[in-house]
């Protein structure tokens, strides 16, 4: 570990990196003194402008394209990262599908299965191929990026909520289990962001003032996130000081549901 780096040699491999939060969330980590690896789906000018960023910064970057869906790609991405960076010391997942906005009542079983497969068995998946190699490297640390929705429901968010839940569960166990091989395990439940999803829905209409209106009453501090502000939260999880945290939330999300 370097003077000025809070994190050993290697990279943080971030899923969903080329998304709004994802990309803020990679330039924290370099900031901080972290090589990064960039794992991609379908968005290769972003993830490919995201690298040149993080490497005008002084850091190192690698591109990985990955349907997290496929087992053989994510075997592939994290075999390539670790092969190019010589260890993952910490994993970011921010992977996620652009989800409809609609209640339980009008949700397809089809809708759930998908949401399930890129954000549940895909986490799962990955954490899955990584825990081995952070036991080899003395441990590591998980940052899951769930959703303050986990403190408060929000009425038809659920294909975001309820797989989310469930890595929540996931996270508990990793911490539980793999402590003792120096793997830490932490979620940070996101609220409104300034940024992806949000920004993305806000233009086809899906939220309106109403909307707004009633998001704004439930929030503590009256303003939308940043998405540095979620980069902080994970630098500060995955780095060297927050060492003795393991199978924590942390919500940012302006006190949602306070």
């Amino acid at each position: 570990m370097g003077e000025s780096s809070q994190f050993p040699e290697g990279a943080t491999l971030i899923f969903g990196a080329t998304g709004g939060i994802g990309a803020a969330v990679a330039g924290e980590f370099a900031a901080a003194g972290s090589d990064i690896a960039i794992a991609w789906r379908s968005k290769q000018a972003e993830a490919e402008a995201l690298a040149e960023r993080i490497e005008a910064s002084g850091r190192k970057a690698s591109l990985h394209q990955c349907d997290v869906t496929d087992d053989d790609a994510l075997d592939a991405t994290i075999a390539g990262a670790i092969a190019t960076h010589g260890r993952i010391h910490t994993m970011l997942w921010g992977a996620g599908p652009l989800v409809a906005q609609v209640h339980l009542a009008d949700t397809t079983p089809e809708q759930l299965r998908r949401a399930i497969d890129v954000e549940v068995h895909g986490f799962f998946g990955a954490t899955h191929l990584i825990i081995p190699h952070m036991r080899e490297h003395g441990g590591g640390s998980f940052v899951h990026l769930g959703s303050a929705g986990d403190l408060r429901w929000p009425d038809k968010d659920g294909l975001s909520v309820a797989p989310k839940a469930a890595n929540e569960a996931l996270v508990k166990g990793i911490a539980r289990e793999e402590g003792k091989h120096g793997i830490r395990a932490n979620s940070i439940l996101v609220g409104v962001i300034e940024a992806g999803m949000f920004l993305e829905l806000s233009k086809q209409g899906v939220f309106d003032d109403a909307w707004t209106a009633e998001v704004h009453k439930n929030l503590a501090l009256k303003r939308w996130g940043r998405p540095e502000e979620i980069g902080h939260a994970a630098v500060f999880l995955a780095s060297s000081k927050a060492a003795y945290v393991t199978g924590q939330q942390i919500a940012v999300a302006g006190g949602y549901g306070v």
